[in-house]
């Protein structure tokens, strides 16, 4: 079995069709239905099936192709690996970063990264919570930031660099609006504006309300804090959201106040692999950053 065929097997398999392929293998067509044909020998099994002008997995091509992308998967963070023991100044990295954080905090940090290690390269991916833990525990990502960051997983570390406040965002001319804080209990009648179900934040603030006897009324969801804000302002419900996001971008038209009943708080960090190494390219990163967020604590942020 060689790595080519695991290649062609694998582009057949994303494309469904052979002649594309091909084209996106900058090879002959006839060399990709060998290779496939030779592999399909070798298995012994059957790993396509023909449907129209299509080709499609059969259900044990289905059970090859994921040990395919695992074994690629690994071989190029192999590969990765050896090319950062051998100068970790010129790797590349690949960071989550969750929706739910600012990322004008989180730009400054790489930006500051950047500026000292300017060789080192970044791939970010954006993504939810439990999204973004996937990913790291399955290698497709190196790290992440992360909020909440998990205390006890049985797969990743996690670093907590910060606990942020989770604030409430009314509309300027609410009732409340001129309060200097707040009781979570007096948002028992609003239309509350959330993330959508499945988000970290919208289960802080729903278990938040919960602890103070109601379930918040959800009139509308988005996954954009931005629009959130732009709802809020327009008088379509009430909010809840992380003070950091809203530093230096609240709208005239928006009021934001402490919650200090519950006393309504997550944690922002990094997580990692708990059963594998990062690289050497991956800890520079690591341990800038988290010498980053210890200045920032130190003084006072």
């Amino acid at each position: 079995m060689e790595l080519r065929q695991l290649h062609y097997f694998k582009k057949v398999a994303e494309l469904e069709h052979m002649s594309d392929a091909a084209v996106e293998l900058h090879v002959a067509q006839s060399a990709v239905s060998r290779q496939i044909s030779n592999l399909e020998e070798e298995l012994g099994v059957q790993l396509f099936v023909r449907s129209g002008r299509k080709i499609h997995l059969t259900p044990v091509g289905k059970i090859f192709l994921e040990r395919v992308n695992q074994s690629l998967l690994e071989l190029d963070k192999g590969k990765r690996e050896i090319e950062d023991y051998l100068n970790p100044e010129t790797g590349v990295i690949r960071v989550g970063l969750p929706s739910s954080l600012s990322a004008r905090s989180l730009s400054k940090a790489i930006a500051g990264f950047k500026k000292e290690h300017p060789h080192i390269g970044f791939q970010l991916y954006a993504g939810e919570t439990k999204e973004l833990e996937r990913h790291v525990i399955e290698g497709q990502i190196d790290l992440s930031f992360i909020s909440p960051v998990p205390t006890d997983h049985s797969q990743l570390n996690g670093n907590i660099f910060f606990t942020e406040q989770v604030i409430a965002l009314l509309p300027k001319h609410h009732e409340l609006a001129n309060e200097t804080d707040l009781r979570l209990n007096q948002l028992r009648s609003e239309s509350f504006i959330l993330l959508p179900e499945g988000n970290e934040l919208r289960d802080i603030a729903v278990r938040a309300c919960q602890e103070v006897g109601f379930d918040p009324v959800v009139g509308f969801e988005n996954e954009d804090i931005e629009m959130i804000q732009s709802l809020v302002s327009a008088g379509l419900g009430i909010s809840m959201l992380p003070e950091i996001s809203l530093s230096n971008r609240l709208r005239k038209e928006t009021t934001a106040l402490k919650i200090i009943d519950p006393n309504v708080l997550r944690t922002v960090g990094l997580i990692t692999p708990r059963h594998r190494s990062i690289g050497p390219t991956e800890h520079v990163f690591y341990d800038y950053i988290t010498n980053y967020y210890e200045q920032l604590d130190q003084f006072g942020w």
